[in-house]
């Protein structure tokens, strides 16, 4: 992974030991496919998306489908108004000016957070698909991992594999992966995830408008905790075919 010039390599694991049980911080974390703005009433309203962001409260949000798929891939939340409209700012993991995200998953943080590593892995499988390894310091030291897994079980086991080796490879360090994992059975479909991480309990996303899939999960370090949190939502159109998943994260 990459690291941030300036940085000592071993800040981050020091910080979490000088903690206390009493200081260690709590965060609302949050995962939303936007679905590149496009609502149940098939309009592109990307304000709609920043205000359903706004809304969550959340200290990080991961974004799967945040960019466009053609061309260079460009954002499709306007980049300049995001931390303005949010709180938060987009963290800098595309290849290029135009895309906030990777295969479309973008990060969108607090402003006392910093980015001091960044893996990104192109996943196997039918589709192109992608995930995004990124450490940050700041009010505590914590690894994310934004995926948006394949449409296909064959394919998304593969990934699996390939994200759960991709980051028990970096040094340990407390970690959250969040996204659209694309699983709609709550029973099977994950093992090769749960050999190193815990699953939070799911709850249905998909279709917003009548969620009954859980297709949007998160999963952790056995040094964290995650609870559930309700989001704001009411009848009617919405903003994307998907719910938010929010959740408290804790430190054990």
């Amino acid at each position: 992974m990459a690291r941030a010039s300036g940085v000592p390599a071993g800040l981050c694991l020091t910080y979490i030991g000088m903690m206390t049980r009493e200081s260690k911080p709590s965060l609302k974390v949050a995962t939303w496919n936007i679905r590149a703005g496009l609502g149940t009433d098939l309009r592109r309203d990307a304000d709609r998306v920043l205000a359903g962001i706004a809304a969550l409260g959340a200290d990080i949000v991961a974004l799967q489908e945040a960019d466009f798929r053609l061309g260079l891939r460009p954002s499709a939340l306007p980049r300049e108004v995001i931390e303005e409209r949010t709180g938060l700012v987009p963290l800098p993991i595309g290849r290029n000016a135009a895309s906030i995200g990777w295969h479309g998953n973008a990060l969108l943080v607090r402003p006392d957070f910093h980015m001091v590593g960044l893996d990104r892995l192109d996943l196997p499988g039918i589709e192109p698909r992608g995930a995004v390894i990124v450490d940050l310091d700041g009010p505590t030291a914590l690894r994310l991992v934004a995926v948006h897994l394949g449409l296909w079980r064959g394919s998304r086991r593969k990934q699996l594999d390939a994200i759960r080796e991709a980051v028990l490879r970096h040094p340990a360090r407390p970690t959250l992966i969040l996204g659209d994992f694309n699983e709609y059975s709550r029973r099977v479909g994950l093992g090769r995830l749960v050999r190193a991480f815990r699953l939070m309990e799911p709850a249905p996303t998909f279709p917003s408008r009548r969620p009954a899939l859980a297709l949007d999960r998160m999963a952790h370090s056995h040094d964290l905790d995650l609870a559930p949190l309700p989001v704001p939502w009411r009848k009617g159109v919405q903003a994307s075919d998907h719910l938010p998943l929010l959740a408290e994260l804790r430190w054990i």
